[in-house]
């Protein structure tokens, strides 16, 4: 058997590390009480957390020990930064040499083809969410100490354990009702907000902001790939809040302060783009906002980052092609740059597959559910949790826990191929790329 292609060896790590989750879920130990998590949910949950998604099938705080919880922490710790990063940085601490198949793997799972040596963007990689996750941690337990009467320890793992699914666009949370009886406080809101955005940027725009690849001599500009991931997340997030404040305002925002809806709107426009807290009651949204929140996990976060979904980057290629074909242009250009045709095509097959994964789960688990007319709102709350689970969110209308075992197996593919995307899934089982030796003669028909 020839070795693994990269996508292989990505797959094969995220699998391993599923694997060994769900064993140690099923355990004993890992759950309160006296009875087991069952197969379905133990493998459903260490997909949900090494795929960072944050969907559950029981309450984390009341289900799980201190070990479960342990268990799903490492996962989604070691799922946000990829399981390839990992295993490169300890054989780079044992002083192995990387050979080409480890760093092309890194560079698949980074999507990142810069110069910058493979060690170096290790080290930096680890070392910005080792710092964020830790500001974010301080953050959180000086706030909770304040308003809070937990003991110091219990302050503390709350405060590193919300920081940590927060950078990582978890979506996990040991309060029963996410964070939502923090929804009026500032502080709590603008450090999740800021773990949330920065860990959904992607690492690449991170260093590009801080200058790492800054050369000597010049002026230093930053790269296409950050105008584009910042231009279109702070877009995505400025149209989520307006959209949810209109829709919701006579709503579940009717009762609230304008400071109260204002950081409501805010924090839910920015979770959905990966993360899956919320502070806000999403069964109670109506469908207008239910859609705006479906368009937004659908694009999600952006390449490189610990977030799933399409991408920023694979979004604005795709509105510049079409833009670029109402204009009759034959290049798609953005910022005086030309995209190469090859880039256009992945963008077009991953929206295409994406839109296709979500299509057929989504009739799946309607049927599943016995959704038989439009008025009872199963076909919303289906879709809207196949979207979350492919843009690996995790946020829900309510309905996982009541999840039959086929659905839920459903959802867990869903996750766990939104997490890899369905461009890297394709490349794992596709053939090699042939040389065309021939080619047949051009025939046009009819479109549109």
């Amino acid at each position: 058997m020839g070795r693994l292609n990269p996508p292989q060896l990505l797959i094969l790590s995220f699998l391993c590390a599923i694997l060994i989750g769900t064993v140690l879920l099923t355990l004993p130990v890992a759950t309160q009480g006296a009875g087991r998590l069952s197969a379905v949910d133990s493998l459903f949950t260490a997909t949900s957390a090494t795929c960072v998604t944050g969907l559950c099938v029981k309450d984390i705080s009341s289900t799980f020990t201190l070990f479960g919880k342990s268990v799903i922490f490492i996962l989604f710790q070691i799922g946000g930064l990829g399981i390839m990063t990992f295993s490169t940085l300890f054989a780079v601490m044992l002083g192995r040499k990387l050979g080409f198949l480890e760093a092309d793997t890194i560079k698949v799972t980074l999507d990142n083809r810069s110069i910058m040596g493979i060690k170096k963007l290790i080290f930096y990689i680890l070392g910005i969410t080792m710092a964020a996750e830790t500001i974010g941690a301080a953050g959180l337990f000086f706030r909770w100490r304040i308003i809070t009467d937990w003991g110091v320890f219990e302050t503390l793992k709350r405060a590193v354990f919300h920081s940590v699914s927060g950078f990582c666009n978890a979506g996990f949370s040991l309060f029963s009702d996410s964070l939502m009886k923090f929804e009026p406080d500032p502080f709590i809101n603008l450090i999740m907000i800021s773990l949330i955005f920065f860990g959904g940027i992607g690492f690449i725009v991170i260093m590009d902001i801080l200058g790492f690849f800054r050369k000597t001599g010049g002026i230093r500009r930053v790269s296409l790939q950050t105008k584009m991931v910042l231009i279109v997340s702070i877009t995505l997030i400025l149209f989520g809040a307006i959209s949810i404040f209109v829709f919701e305002k006579n709503n579940i925002l009717a009762a609230m302060s304008m400071p109260q809806r204002l950081w409501g709107v805010f924090f839910q426009s920015v979770t959905a783009r990966t993360a899956g807290f919320n502070t806000l009651p999403i069964a109670e949204f109506t469908i207008p906002s239910l859609l705006v929140l479906i368009f937004l996990m659908f694009i999600g976060a952006s390449p490189g980052s610990t977030g799933g979904g399409i991408k920023t980057c694979t979004f604005a290629l795709v509105a510049a092609a079409v833009y670029a074909m109402f204009k009759n242009q034959k290049r798609v250009m953005m910022f005086g740059r030309t995209f190469p045709r090859h880039i256009i095509r992945h963008a077009f097959v991953i929206f295409f597959l994406a839109l296709s994964w979500i299509f057929v789960f989504t009739i799946v688990i309607t049927y599943l559910r016995n959704g038989n007319t439009a008025s009872d709102g199963t076909f919303i709350s289906s879709l809207f949790e196949v979207v979350s689970a492919f843009g690996t969110v995790g946020l829900s209308t309510g309905i996982t826990p009541d999840l039959d075992s086929i659905s839920k197996l459903c959802i867990t593919a869903t996750m766990f191929a939104g997490r890899l995307g369905p461009l890297t899934l394709i490349l794992a089982v596709a053939f090699r790329e042939t040389k065309e030796s021939f080619v047949y003669p051009e025939e046009s028909v009819m479109v549109g």
